[in-house]
């Protein structure tokens, strides 16, 4: 038995060095951690989960050496309006489809904030707020999880089906795939222009965990609340006033960007090999469904105003 764990751990090793070589993309390195998990299993579960939030917070950070500081304030712009309407709806109905199917209201919350806003990133910053049990942060992870993985090879595929420019995919990503992982990953393989302003577009919606944390504070009646605020971000907007105004560090940017875009491929290693067995019957089928619905909704709607509003 001990024997094996050692062969397992040695096995998780050399395939998170093999998804810092150029050549394997976001989709294949998620698939290899997913292969991993569903056959091996994960020997770091705790770990991998750490790992995860601090090895993409870091390659975020990184990934602003590689934009413009006019280029980014333009795609955010252009995503602000989108940002607002679409985390206003996808929580309206996510609560309207949470009291028609009887959903625990705790988990039915977790599930449109993570839907809403940036995944796992939103639904852990809520959870103590509205203090939720492991089980229904469980089941609200699991079910986000599931719907990044199968987004980062779709949304690439109909992007590509419908023509859509790289200014369309990069907006339409980053408001209609959850974790922000998933959107760089999908966005890195249509194009530098896509990854750019959905990196910057998704970052600056990320923002709106705060407020929402504020009001499902209220709605929840928790006196006390423990706020999260995404610092990283900050950290992101830095790296790329450094990389805009100061030409000199170009050489620099180039190499910290380029190890940042292979940073978020390990990540998506990572998210792959933790969603075990165990994570998939978590997830229960009317969270499960609610999530698909929101999911659909989101990505349908903010894909036909795109297509018809952006050039």
């Amino acid at each position: 038995m001990a024997e094996n764990k050692s062969i397992a751990k040695v096995a998780f090793a050399i395939l998170a060095l093999i998804c810092l070589l150029p050549f394997i993309s976001a989709p294949i390195a998620l698939t290899i951690g997913l292969t991993y998990a569903l056959t091996i299993g994960n020997p770091f579960p705790k770990f991998n989960s750490k790992a995860t939030s601090y090895l993409l917070r870091v390659s975020v950070v990184g990934l602003g050496f590689g934009i413009q500081a006019n280029e980014a304030l333009e795609a955010g712009a252009k995503g602000f309006l989108f940002t607002i309407c679409s985390i206003i709806g996808t929580l309206i109905l996510g609560y309207l489809i949470g009291k028609w199917s009887k959903i625990d209201s705790k988990t039915s919350h977790l599930i449109s904030c993570g839907t809403a806003i940036c995944g796992g990133s939103a639904i852990a910053a809520v959870a103590p707020v509205i203090k939720a049990n492991q089980h229904q942060i469980s089941m609200a992870l699991g079910t986000v999880f599931i719907l990044n993985a199968i987004a980062l090879f779709v949304f690439p595929m109909i992007g590509n089906y419908l023509h859509l420019t790289q200014k369309q995919f990069g907006l339409w990503a980053a408001i209609a795939i959850h974790d922000t992982s998933s959107v760089v990953g999908a966005a890195s393989k249509y194009g530098a222009e896509a990854l750019q302003i959905a990196t910057t577009v998704k970052l600056a919606r990320a923002l709106f965990i705060i407020p929402v944390v504020f009001i499902s504070t209220f709605a929840f009646k928790s006196k006390e609340s423990k706020i999260t605020i995404p610092y990283f971000i900050i950290l992101f907007f830095a790296a790329m006033l450094l990389n805009t105004y100061l030409p000199i560090l170009a050489p620099v940017s180039e190499i910290v960007n380029m190890v940042a875009k292979r940073g978020v491929v390990v990540v998506l290693f990572l998210i792959g090999s933790g969603l075990s067995k165990d994570v998939m019957k978590s997830v229960g089928i009317k969270p499960f469904l609610q999530g698909v619905v929101l999911w659909i909704v989101i990505a349908c709607v903010s894909l036909f105003t795109i297509i018809e509003t952006i050039v």
